[in-house]
């Protein structure tokens, strides 16, 4: 198990007011190089929050399709290099024979692992849909949800400069939430947490502090959820995806105003006049 890192540090800056200048101190997030190693070869490396390292490798496993439920998963392996930390996920037979397959699909002509058409089918892979989802929600829980998560965002509050992912289940709250620099982290820690807990996607919404791009829409129909809560606004392919995935984006939350871009069933709010 790897050594427990600082998450944060203090740094000294010049700060300039309108009533002058001085050095004053201020916390600063660590990023740290995180190594994903299956079979004794890295397959991945991320720009990450030193923390929440086991939930990380669970979560982007899962995410990633490398695994499809927890079990497949024999042991994880955190180990502080110094420059980095390297976890060494060790995957039962059936999973290590599917990785391994997979990996040769990958490679190309010239060894650069991801790359070539066989990468964009990767990166455009179809997404699990969630379109069955029961849940419901209403406005009070969109911008409550939003609300809930900046209380828990105690690595941001400190520093100003991370993302968060939290699962939001009415009448609940927030059950669980991670935080990271990197917003697809947050996510991918969120969904190994979430996976630990034995907590079904399918009961709630994903919510995040950041813009939504295509691969947070894939990663949260792998986490099951048939909504997504984002702050700030989606990309086009991220619309389309959440479409034909059958999951409801809400973004750009702001106090009590939002906007709904894809299925707007899943969320109870009345009908308004036209607004731009």
């Amino acid at each position: 198990m790897a050594a427990r890192r600082k998450a944060t540090t203090q740094i000294s800056r010049l700060a300039r007011r309108a009533s002058g200048t001085a050095a004053a101190n201020r916390m600063v997030p660590e990023e740290t190089p995180v190594a994903f190693s299956y079979a004794g070869t890295t397959h991945a490396v991320m720009m990450a929050s030193p923390a929440d390292f086991e939930d990380f490798a669970l979560g982007f496993s899962l995410t990633e399709g490398i695994v499809s439920k927890p079990d497949e998963i024999e042991a994880i392996e955190v180990e502080d290099l110094g420059a980095g930390i390297d976890i060494q996920i060790k995957l039962k037979d059936k999973a290590n024979t599917r990785f391994q397959q997979r990996r040769r699909r990958l490679a190309g002509p010239v060894g650069c692992g991801l790359c070539g058409i066989e990468s964009i089918e990767e990166a455009m892979r179809t997404v699990d849909a969630v379109g069955s989802s029961k849940l419901t929600l209403d406005a009070e829980d969109v911008t409550r949800s939003v609300k809930l998560l900046s209380k828990l965002q105690p690595l941001h509050t400190e520093t100003g400069a991370v993302h968060a992912a939290g699962f939001y289940v009415p009448g609940k709250g927030i059950v669980m939430a991670r935080e990271d620099v990197g917003r697809h982290n947050a996510l991918d820690k969120l969904a190994g947490a979430l996976a630990k807990a034995g907590i079904d996607g399918a009961t709630g919404a994903v919510v995040v502090t950041s813009r939504v791009s295509v691969e947070m829409v894939q990663k949260t129909a792998a986490i099951g959820a048939p909504i997504i809560i984002a702050v700030s606004a989606p990309t086009a392919l991220a619309i389309r995806t959440a479409e034909a995935a059958g999951m409801t984006l809400v973004a750009l939350v702001r106090g009590d105003d939002f906007d709904i871009f894809t299925h707007p069933d899943r969320v109870a709010c009345g009908v308004a006049k036209h607004v731009a």
